[in-house]
């Protein structure tokens, strides 16, 4: 068989070399030539024939309509971070630093799944035994599911067509290469080719995929970035592998809502899914401390309880330091500034340092008016009531804007037994609405917000 010839494409502008170079000839631009395999002169490429379907134009009121089915994982907070649990044809992709528990969840997985379908492990770090010890070690049997270790992606496809699995998981993707170019494992071109491959199958056989991907030290998946737009989720775990608790979030779902969050605790054996994570997320003081004040953020279509720590000290820096763990750090210097123009409170001298307790990460905005009470509870060295929780966003104006679900964030807290909470004038619910026991402080300026 003839060898496929290697041409090099220019990532900025998309000019196409023979050979390597450290510059782009046209562009000018430095180590952007990956190595591509050139498209056929004439006719359609058999690898990417019936990619996305039968070709045909249709008018969209004779599409035919259907809910696509769903396979429950028997991993709660997965099939919750899923959408619901897995797509027959659907590709996921996991990213995690190193030890964070990728392989362990996923072999947990196809056990559960083993059991009732055709599952199919595919190795390209360890061995088959070491698969093997891990799944005695979490007390999941030894004839759940099959085991393949190769690193060949012409290979794999093959002996995935004979095996013909329901379920397949790939780990890692960075370890795959195929036949067709001729740089190493790990590389750009290698990644993006082996998954495009393994993404035809996935959907050409209606087989779900998982697909693990390394990370890099900034956190991000490591490789092309157009390996997240091929697949059609992907999750990243959050966390330390030194903690207990881990967090798996999905940044994009086809089939789920994005920006859900899935808690699952390490043990002995394994990943253990957390019914109850807003328990996990506040520390529950003996007596009331500065500082500290609880809110309620939603993480998907789930609202969670978080404790929000600040601590205000005195700088002996030119700069003082604004240190956020888990909430933005521009959106701290903001508040600074609209407490400073708002409340007639300056902070040019003072260290500001935000926590939010529990290691989950906060990425919208009704934490703003829970953030501005902490620091100003740590400054003043005045605790807040026990009871209290509080949420709203803060406008450069000094407006308490509303933040939607309020409803659902006081059900939330009511039932964690909070007995007051601060909310936005507009969040105030109808007085059947108001949770029983609870007291309602509706605030429209950060000068209420002081106030109170």
């Amino acid at each position: 068989m003839a060898k496929s010839r290697i041409q090099y494409q220019c990532t900025e502008c998309g000019s196409v070399h023979n050979k390597w170079a450290g510059q782009c000839g046209d562009c000018k631009a430095w180590n952007t030539l990956i190595e591509s395999i050139p498209a056929p002169e004439t006719g359609t490429s058999p690898r990417f024939t019936g990619y996305a379907g039968e070709s045909s134009i249709q008018s969209m009121k004779d599409i035919e309509l259907a809910e696509e089915p769903r396979c429950p994982t028997g991993v709660n907070e997965l099939d919750r971070v899923l959408g619901g649990g897995l797509v027959y044809g659907s590709v996921i992709l996991i990213g995690g630093d190193p030890g964070i528990g990728k392989s362990t969840l996923l072999t947990q997985t196809l056990a559960t799944l083993g059991s009732h379908m055709n599952a199919l492990y595919v190795t390209g770090e360890e061995s088959l035994q070491q698969v093997t010890l891990r799944a005695r070690r979490l007390g999941l049997g030894d004839d759940k599911f099959n085991l393949l270790t190769e690193t060949c992606v012409e290979r794999i496809l093959q002996l995935a067509k004979k095996e013909q699995p329901q379920i397949m998981v790939v780990d890692s993707i960075q370890t795959i290469y195929t036949e067709l170019l001729q740089s190493a494992p790990g590389a750009v071109a290698q990644v993006r080719e082996s998954a495009a491959q393994l993404v035809r199958f996935a959907k050409q056989t209606n087989t779900a995929l998982f697909l693990v991907g390394h990370v890099t030290k900034e956190g991000t998946l490591a490789g092309p970035r157009v390996l997240e737009h091929m697949v059609d989720t992907v999750l990243y775990f959050e966390g330390d592998s030194g903690e207990r608790y881990r967090m798996i979030r999905a940044v994009k779902n086809r089939f789920g809502a994005v920006n859900e969050l899935g808690l699952f605790a390490m043990t002995e054996h394994g990943l253990k899914a957390v019914s109850n994570p807003s328990a996990i997320f506040l520390s529950r003081h003996d007596e009331p401390v500065p500082g500290t004040i609880v809110t309620v953020t939603r993480e998907g279509n789930r609202p969670l309880l978080v404790e929000v720590q600040a601590l205000v000290d005195e700088s002996h820096l030119g700069n003082p330091r604004r240190v956020t763990l888990g909430l933005d750090q521009n959106r701290l210097s903001m508040l600074l500034a609209v407490l400073h123009r708002h409340g007639g409170i300056a902070m040019y001298d003072q260290d500001v340092f935000i926590n939010i307790v529990g290691g989950v990460r906060v990425t919208e905005t009704a934490a703003d008016s829970a953030m501005l009470l902490a620091i100003l509870s740590s400054f003043r060295n005045k605790p807040l009531p026990d009871k209290l929780i509080t949420f709203g966003e803060i406008g450069l104006a000094g407006e308490i804007r509303p933040v939607p679900n309020g409803q659902e964030r006081l059900k939330e807290a009511a039932k964690h037994g909070f007995t007051h909470a601060v909310i936005p004038k507009d969040n105030m619910p109808k007085k059947q609405d108001i949770p029983d026991g609870m007291t309602l402080i509706p605030v429209h300026r950060v000068s209420e917000l002081l106030d109170i």
